[in-house]
């Protein structure tokens, strides 16, 4: 369960989220859509203890988070809009990072990183490095990462921008399958064709969210 009350983050004399306040509960997807610099990105990192919150208070299942290694802890898990990848490493490296800190058994972090990038059909790109990838192949990545991970919370920031049709589709069908393994997800996005498959749709602009189709 995602819950925020009266979310406000600033950067300075700047306020990129004022007063939010939502509520995801398991096993649904919210998109956030807006132009550029409404505070999407803000919004979805205030969540993922990544920046300080000025005011209010973001909880996931009643724990109240502060910082990011808490929220990482306790399973909030944010694929970034600028993928986050490590370009020197390869695909899998990439993946298996976070799965190796939960000090998994190294035969269960090979079987979830297979299933993850052939989730996202990249199953023979697995050894080549990032920065050989194109664009929307580390996007892909960095989507095949975060699904790995089976987090609580799942924090999507425009991850399918880069992406053609059907791999839009691909994308999509794995966060959903995430919810209903009984994740919570919010979708950062600018495209209505994602916005339209999520549970509920909230806009924001210059910081505040206003509700399409509430959850």
């Amino acid at each position: 369960m995602i819950s925020l009350s009266q979310v406000t983050v600033r950067y300075g004399d700047v306020t990129a989220v004022s007063d939010v306040s939502l509520t995801v509960p398991p096993g649904f997807v919210l998109a956030v859509s807006g132009p550029s610099g409404a505070g999407k990105s803000s919004l979805l990192w205030a969540i993922a203890g990544a920046v300080p919150v000025a005011k209010g208070q973001v909880e996931v299942d009643g724990l109240v988070i502060t910082d990011r290694p808490a929220a990482a802890a306790h399973g909030v898990v944010l694929i970034p809009q600028g993928n986050g990848l490590a370009r020197v490493l390869t695909a899998r490296e990439n993946l298996s990072i976070p799965l190796l800190a939960e000090r998994k058994p190294n035969d269960e972090v090979e079987r979830t990183i297979d299933q993850a990038l052939t989730g996202v059909a990249l199953e023979e790109s697995g050894d080549h490095l990032v920065e050989e990838l194109s664009g929307g192949e580390q996007q892909r990545v960095a989507v095949a990462r975060g699904i790995a991970q089976q987090g609580r919370v799942i924090l999507a920031d425009e991850s399918t921008s880069e992406l053609d049709g059907t791999n839009r589709e691909r994308v999509l069908d794995l966060l959903h399958a995430e919810a209903r393994r009984g994740a919570a997800v919010i979708i950062a996005t600018h495209d209505p064709a994602v916005a339209a498959t999520a549970h509920g749709h909230a806009t924001m602009a210059e910081g505040h969210l206003n509700w399409l189709r509430r959850i």
